[in-house]
């Protein structure tokens, strides 16, 4: 008898273009609603989710059994007042670009409305989740974990809402992040200073989510069923310039390419080593696991959106794209998730 799948939900990091998974999900449940399914929502029918950054924010909003929708409409609704106070060039030099103050308060409302008008902690979540960081304290990468193995006694009781502002703090866009200290589960008191977002080094979570699955749950590859969905990717050709690749073109206030760049060229790698483990070089191989990535191109200038954009006709134009790469590939999503 063949095991059951074991399904993964994975999310890429991206700033407001969180908009594009925020929408694919919200079509699923919708869908599933309209089927008269009584597990119409994300968590109920996947096995594990991992974030990164807005990702990471989904995520666990997911986990804790928020509709897709809740999220897409905060992000629609607020984009201004998350990304819309832009700080001028001189402040940006020793200042982040943003205040994240409109955005915690955002999330700590949405997460007291899913749990009794108290701060959920990641031991509280329904599902197996997970968010990357970058940790400065310590210098290195790190997994945020809610309690899915015996091992995982860090993370349990750290307050979601640390979880979200931490793996969302992109460098340049807010500042790292800092929330009080808590309990561990053996019952020590830890510091949780100065976390970044996990986009520095997977703003495309999936490989890991991948291990995570085999490692921790113990799945084989052939049993594993993957879903990544992406946030938009713009190529970056410069073929034909030649000069001033200074430091205005790679960061300044408009654009911040060498965030762009360095967060899409790993996203782009992990994508290259998950093809290679499912189908082995110049695919040869029959599929070693089920695996659907969803993204979209921006290909041109004009039509690329920034991670802190608030243009509500670019929303949603981002909004039209989900839609239709929803549509495109429902069936086969249906299929990964096994939803009949």
């Amino acid at each position: 008898m063949t095991e059951k799948k074991f399904k993964v939900l994975s999310l890429d990091g991206g700033g407001i273009r969180g908009i594009f998974p925020a929408v694919i999900l919200t079509e699923i449940e919708k869908d599933l609603r309209n089927k008269g399914s009584k597990n119409w929502q994300i968590y109920q029918n996947v096995d594990l989710i991992f974030g990164t950054s807005t990702g990471g924010i989904l995520a666990l909003a997911l986990s804790l059994g928020i509709p897709a929708e809740e999220i897409k409409k905060l992000y629609f609704e607020n984009a201004h007042s998350i990304f819309g106070n832009k700080k001028g060039f001189l402040k940006c030099i020793n200042h982040s670009s943003h205040d994240r103050s409109s955005l915690k308060k955002l999330l700590e409302d949405v997460f007291k409305k899913y749990h009794n008008t108290s701060i959920p902690k990641l031991k509280d979540c329904k599902i197996p989740v997970g968010v990357s960081i970058y940790d400065l304290s310590i210098g290195k990468p790190s997994v945020l974990k809610s309690l899915y193995h015996h091992r995982f006694t860090r993370d349990p009781n750290l307050p979601l809402l640390d979880a979200a502002l931490s793996t969302s703090s992109a460098p340049t866009y807010f500042d790292p992040y800092s929330g009080d200290m808590y309990r561990d589960v053996k019952g020590d008191v830890l510091q949780f200073k100065n976390k970044v977002d996990g986009g520095v080094w997977a703003n495309n979570p999936s490989l890991i989510a991948l291990i995570e699955a085999q490692k921790a749950f113990k799945k084989e590859l052939i049993d594993i069923n993957l879903l990544s969905i992406g946030t938009g990717e713009r190529i970056f050709l410069e073929a034909n310039k030649e000069n001033k690749f200074g430091i205005w073109y790679w960061i300044n206030n408009k654009r911040k390419r060498i965030i762009e760049l360095f967060m899409q060229g790993q996203s782009q790698q992990v994508e290259n080593i998950l093809s290679l483990l499912k189908n082995g070089i110049d695919r040869q191989e029959p599929d070693n696991f089920t695996y659907l990535r969803l993204n979209t191109l921006f290909k041109t200038e004009v039509e690329n959106i920034e991670m802190d954009e608030t243009n509500q006709t670019k929303l949603k134009e981002l909004e039209e794209r989900a839609i239709n790469v929803y549509k495109e590939n429902k069936d086969e999503i249906f299929r990964l998730l096994n939803i009949n």
